[in-house]
């Protein structure tokens, strides 16, 4: 799963005395700055929930993600791991970790990543300790995912890396690595009372929001997603129709024709704004939910897409394609406390210009 980057100094919420829950705030610190900027704009208990449901999705995230692993012994983890966290299999979660281990990098080179692996027992173990409603709305959309990551692994185990080939593929890829986390986070939103309208608006939009993110994060990360990860997530139809072969997606010599596969990405990305901004005035801001979580993601995915337009071959690089510092702050102040409404007129002030260089007294 792609994430938009950025990097901010923070820590788990100082009222967090269950030793496991503070050690699984610190482990979203370690492995994504991003999302734990979303977990601590939340207010308990949501912070947590989130939290642990992130985790539980980072893990297979990993293996999928680890080139050194065959594929084909990757997926067979991925569905152990899927088995593990399944309440009506007998797996332990300890057989997991245990069939992982062979795989963990040495210590003096394990990523923070590696070592929320190694530490699946502690993050099932304390996310077992939730409410019953808690567990049941989020392990569906984890084992759906995990399955998903299987399938793609196994699809391209010849390769050694994904190389989609087709537009309908690139968004089912996103479905199982964000669309999923949508339906987990709106499982979470709508409990409790809500009415049916508000319901039926959130699981509609659900979807377009997690694949908003995705599509963002694969647009601007090509280089990275190629030279780290020996993926090719810009479909193979698309790079054709440009002239350019995927296996020289990051090539000086095919920049700008691959620049124009980034900005059709961009653009595609760009479908799903409006269900991302009906999505976020429609949740409810309860048991700790805030819009500032959720907005401040949706909002610099704006953000990035307004810098991708201006210098999409920049994706193809290693210079960053993000917005800045100053703009994540201030993102972070307008939302805060903002009313929900508020998201479609900061939504279009960032389409234009980065938020920290407009006068916004009022928000």
């Amino acid at each position: 799963m792609k994430r938009i980057s950025m990097s901010l100094d923070g820590g788990p919420p100082p009222e967090l005395d269950n030793a496991d829950i503070a050690w699984c705030h610190d482990a979203v610190q370690d492995v994504s700055r991003t999302f734990a900027l979303t977990v601590e704009t939340l207010e308990e208990p949501m912070a947590t929930r989130i939290c642990l449901g992130y985790l539980l999705c980072r893990i297979p995230d990993t293996i999928e993600d680890a080139g050194h692993i065959p594929p084909a012994d990757a997926a067979a983890l991925l569905r152990t791991y899927g088995r593990a966290l399944d309440p009506n299999d007998e797996t332990e979660m300890e057989t997991f970790v245990d069939e992982a281990e062979p795989w963990q990098p040495p210590e003096a080179e394990r990523s923070p990543d590696w070592h929320v692996v190694g530490e699946a027992v502690r993050v099932h173990a304390t996310f077992q300790e939730q409410p019953p409603e808690v567990r049941e709305a989020i392990v569906p959309p984890v084992l759906e995912l995990v399955e998903g990551m299987a399938t793609f692994v196994e699809r391209y185990a010849e390769t050694g890396g994904l190389r989609l080939e087709s537009a309908e593929e690139l968004e089912r890829y996103c479905y199982y690595a964000a669309g999923t986390v949508g339906y987990l986070i709106t499982n979470l939103l709508t409990q409790g009372e809500i009415s049916a309208s508000r319901r039926r608006t959130l699981y509609e939009t659900a979807e377009g929001f997690g694949l908003l993110l995705q599509l963002v994060n694969i647009a601007k990360d090509v280089s990275d997603d190629y030279t780290e990860e020996n993926n090719v997530y810009l479909p193979a139809a698309w790079l054709r129709e440009a002239g350019v072969p995927q296996e020289r997606v990051v090539d000086p010599e095919y920049r700008d024709d691959a620049a124009t596969v980034v900005e059709r990405t961009a653009a595609r990305a760009r479908t799903y704004l409006d269900d991302a901004q009906q999505y976020l005035t429609a949740m409810p801001l309860r048991d700790g939910n805030t819009l500032a979580a959720w907005g401040v993601p949706f909002l610099l995915a704006v953000g990035t897409l307004r810098e991708l337009t201006d210098r999409p071959e920049d994706a193809l690089t290693d210079r960053d394609v993000k917005v800045s510092r100053e703009e994540v702050y201030a993102v972070l102040a307008a939302t805060r406390g903002a009313p929900q409404d508020a998201i479609a007129e900061l939504r279009s002030a960032i389409e234009n210009r980065p938020l920290h260089t407009l006068e916004h007294t009022h928000w």
